[in-house]
């Protein structure tokens, strides 16, 4: 945690491509945890019918 910086602490104003980069992490993050918990559903509501 040393080493990163916090948004108010940089010295240069981000480029278009770190913007981009930044914006494209936060989606594929937020795709990755809807995805997950899909997931997550699935197998619970398979394991409920396999069950009965």
């Amino acid at each position: 945690m040393v080493g990163k910086k916090t948004s108010g602490q940089g010295s240069k104003p981000k480029s278009e491509a770190q913007l981009r980069e930044e914006r494209l992490k936060a989606a594929l993050k937020s795709n990755m945890a809807r995805r997950k918990a899909q997931t997550r559903a699935r197998n619970a509501s398979g394991a409920q019918e396999k069950g009965e």
